[in-house]
């Protein structure tokens, strides 16, 4: 019961958010854009699936952005005192915020991706092009998913860092700049969380990770980070 209405009480903190709002609205509507300008300028080849799935990386920074606002507005002022005499026991203070963010960032990112698929279809419709051709359920489903998971990891890094600016720069840096330039130079750039995760979409495997073992390497640095951040959590001051 309690942990029910921790969620709640999460779910509703998040929606009243301004900058939750505005960065849920944002990656849907950069998804639509997105979507319309690769479809617009692709080849002839090109189908609706292969333009939203170019999108991600881009999407991506919405997700991440999102998983820090959900930890890191509490410590913007005293809130997170207030919040915790509400809910004195941290562990289901933290629980409901995770299971709060998991909501808010599933629908964010199926419809975001479910957007960016029907704007590419109907851009290259247009076109008369096969827009629909070699539809693949499962890297659509596993984008959607990959983006709530890089989400999640910033989430968790928000609630070790307890402010906005360090988790955010940090999974910024990594996804946009480190990541594709170690990527470059070495192969052992696969074991990054989002060069792995990034297996769950792409329609090229890695030649040793599958999608599901990328998975589980992007699964490894979250629950890594989130055992480290629940323990600082649940033993250190507010």
């Amino acid at each position: 019961m309690r942990m029910m209405r921790a969620v709640a009480a999460e779910s509703v903190k998040l929606r009243s958010l301004p900058a939750v709002c505005a960065t849920v609205v944002g990656t849907i509507a950069a998804a639509i854009a997105l979507a319309a300008a690769i479809a617009a300028s692709a080849t002839d080849a090109t189908d609706a699936v292969q333009v939203t799935l170019a999108t991600i990386p881009f999407l991506q920074v919405g997700t991440i952005l999102l998983g820090v606002l959900a930890v890191a507005t509490e410590y913007q002022g005293s809130q997170i005192r207030t919040t915790l005499t509400a809910t004195p026991t941290r562990t289901v203070l933290l629980a409901g915020k995770t299971l709060a963010y998991l909501a808010t960032a599933t629908i964010t990112s199926v419809i975001a991706v479910g957007a960016g698929l029907a704007t590419a279809g109907i851009t290259l419709s247009v076109r008369d092009s096969a827009f629909m051709a070699n539809v693949n359920a499962w890297q659509v489903a596993g984008a959607a998913l990959y983006l709530v998971l890089i989400g999640l990891l910033s989430f968790v890094l928000a609630v070790l860092f307890r402010s906005l600016i360090p988790p955010l720069v940090t999974m910024l840096a990594l996804v946009l700049i480190a990541s594709p330039l170690l990527a470059r130079t070495t192969e052992h750039a696969r074991w990054l969380p989002d060069r792995a995760g990034s297996l769950l979409y792409l329609p090229v495997a890695d030649s040793v990770l599958t999608a599901g073992t990328g998975a589980l390497v992007l699964l490894a640095w979250i629950t890594l980070t989130a055992t480290t951040a629940a323990t600082a959590f649940v033993n250190r001051d507010a």
